[in-house]
């Protein structure tokens, strides 16, 4: 298909395609998703999951950078009623949702009534960012069933003290359930990728999101701290909170400012972001 549009897989858009079709029937089945339910699907590519997605949801958003290969799905799914194709960077400023992707979604679900749910073979270079903005943000997105590299579905489900742990750990962790529905071999993929993939679902906690005010104070002190990684939380926490607020950590108790970044359990991280959003609101 690729060849007879004269086009090839390009290594700056992260392009390896999910060919084995066992594991595109596995992650669609895994998704459960149902024609009351909206789709996002980034990097739909040739359109090979995205023909799963159109029989089963009630409408599928597919994004694709490529414009060849939204060339070639505007032509498979011409006659479909239920899919919008978006060309365009999923992240609009390699870090938040392009605005036109969220009101493609919304609009749909204000139709449908459903959930709005991610169902992609992920592209590598977006798949981090992504996921973060789609938890950070304000739109309610889960499930969320899709394939990354191992490498960061290791980060998203590592445990305090771990090399892993990391912010997106955190960010994952307070808000969401994950589960590793199947590792994904190289040789699923063409062209194949040098690393191994796995396939996961995230789901939000019963309780949903952290509110705005936890979240925006999670992000920056997470961020913050973990760009010191090798500091003590002291040394970092001192010069990114204002001093009051600094100082109702150090004296509350519940945190051992000597210990570095990645020994804070998720837990702990929540409670610090939650007692400074109080004070901020007050």
């Amino acid at each position: 298909m690729l060849e007879a549009a004269g086009l090839r897989p390009l290594r700056q858009h992260g392009q390896h395609f999910l060919i084995d079709g066992n594991l595109l029937r596995k992650l669609v089945d895994a998704s459960g998703v149902t024609h009351r339910d909206v789709v996002l699907e980034v990097g739909p590519g040739t359109g090979t999951l995205t023909d799963y997605l159109v029989e089963q949801a009630g409408h599928a958003v597919a994004v694709e950078i490529d414009r060849g290969l939204h060339e070639i799905c505007r032509n498979r799914f011409a006659a479909a009623d239920n899919i919008t194709l978006i060309h365009a960077d999923v992240l609009a400023d390699k870090s938040t949702i392009d605005p036109g992707v969220l009101d493609a979604l919304t609009r749909c679900q204000a139709e449908l009534h459903g959930r709005i749910m991610l169902v992609a073979n992920l592209p590598y270079q977006v798949a981090t960012p992504l996921l973060v903005d789609l938890l950070m943000g304000e739109l309610t997105v889960s499930p969320m069933c899709f394939t990354v590299q191992a490498e960061v579905a290791d980060r998203l489900t590592a445990s305090p003290g771990n090399k892993d742990y990391g912010p997106v750990s955190v960010y994952v962790q307070a808000m969401a359930r994950t589960e590793r529905i199947a590792r994904v071999p190289p040789s699923a993929f063409w062209p194949e990728p040098q690393v191994d993939s796995a396939m996961l679902r995230i789901d939000l906690r019963e309780g949903g999101k952290l509110a705005p005010l936890v979240r925006e104070q999670l992000s920056t002190i997470v961020h913050q701290c973990f760009n010191h990684r090798r500091k003590m939380l002291s040394w970092t926490l001192n010069r990114v909170l204002p001093d009051e607020h600094f100082h109702l950590v150090e004296s509350d108790g519940r945190w051992d400012l000597s210990q570095r970044p990645e020994q804070l359990s998720v837990e702990q991280w929540v409670q610090m972001a939650e007692m400074i959003a109080i004070e901020n609101d007050e």
